[in-house]
């Protein structure tokens, strides 16, 4: 009888210590039984630091955090700073850590994260195109894997058509771009095309990474009558070096993004990143609270298209521009 009590008080103890364990659990992690109070760890890793980049993260954070509450996400922000290999670095320690969702900005962000899970839901955001990136043979709008997101290319052939509109008697367009982003080569492909369509000779001038960019877009300038640089985070975030050799050569470049071309272009044919971000957080939430599978969840793309010409340079430059096309305001 004294055992039978003994085992009985012994085991109302255990009981009550994992009553309280469980509490104590419950209370660190933010989550109650229901889990209306979860707070959803989200890793976000953007490639490195430039206005269209930066835009994206602000845009995903902030719809995100509206839709749960501040309360409710822990954001873990880390910038690769241009490098792959610090992208994969990052992709693992959130996978290690057990990040509810990981948000990738830029192509090879999203790589680092596709290689380090196939389980954790990935959001991405400022991919061109997405079946390149991954290298998917027959896209169908959905990846099919554990990804999904927003892109953020621009109709090319429109934005072939701006050299026309812009530059009449241009004759040689030089394509300038990182060779190692896969997606900056997918553009340069099709606008390529698109612009020997219009009756314009084209040539590539391409840079491994940012040691090269003031020597090929020397090189670029002495051949050519004006340049365009796609989407290229490489590019964006050596404008600075870029514009510096474009003006006093007095050649005039379309750009495929809003923020590189305030920092070096005449005009562009712009999407809002800060939009595309904002997209991808509502994709996020869907995920996460509604159970959406991001395997089956079509691609977003940006609309609301706007052309934008840079006024101080198309002035210089003696550019007549087109009515449709709005000012792009600059911090010069």
């Amino acid at each position: 009888m004294k055992f039978k009590k003994a085992f009985a008080t012994l085991l109302a103890t255990a009981l009550a210590a994992a009553s309280l364990s469980g509490c104590a659990d419950s209370t660190e992690t933010g989550v109650t039984g229901n889990g209306a109070d979860k707070v959803y760890k989200i890793g976000l890793c953007q490639l490195m630091q430039h206005p269209a980049l930066d835009e994206a993260t602000k845009g995903f954070r902030d719809k995100l955090t509206e839709l749960l509450g501040e309360d409710r996400v822990d954001f873990d922000l880390q910038n690769a700073s241009g490098d792959s290999n610090t992208c994969s670095t990052i992709a693992k320690q959130f996978v290690s850590s057990g990040k509810d969702l990981i948000f990738a900005n830029a192509t090879a962000a999203l790589q680092a994260a596709a290689a380090a899970t196939s389980d954790i839901p990935i959001v991405a955001t400022s991919i061109t195109d997405y079946a390149t990136a991954l290298d998917i043979a027959d896209w169908t709008g959905t990846t099919g894997r554990n990804i999904t997101g927003t892109s953020d290319l621009a109709p090319l052939n429109e934005q072939a058509a701006m050299f026309k509109e812009l530059l009449p008697d241009a004759k040689k367009i030089g394509l300038v771009y990182c060779s190692d982003e896969s997606n900056s080569k997918y553009q340069i492909n099709i606008i390529s095309t698109e612009l020997a369509n219009l009756g314009y000779e084209t040539a590539d001038y391409s840079f491994a990474d940012s040691n090269d960019v003031a020597a090929v877009t020397a090189t670029a300038c002495s051949e050519c009558d004006a340049l365009y640089i796609p989407t290229d985070n490489t590019a964006a975030a050596n404008a600075d070096v870029i514009v510096n050799i474009a003006t006093p050569a007095n050649i005039p470049i379309i750009v495929g993004e809003e923020g590189n071309c305030g920092n070096c272009g005449i005009a562009t044919l712009s999407i809002s990143y800060y939009s595309i971000g904002q997209a991808a957080g509502e994709m996020a939430y869907d995920i996460l609270v509604n159970g959406a599978d991001p395997s089956t969840m079509e691609i977003k793309y940006a609309d609301g298209l706007v052309k934008k010409y840079v006024k101080s340079r198309t002035d210089a430059m003696g550019i007549t521009v087109p009515e449709d096309y709005e000012e792009l305001v600059t911090e010069e």
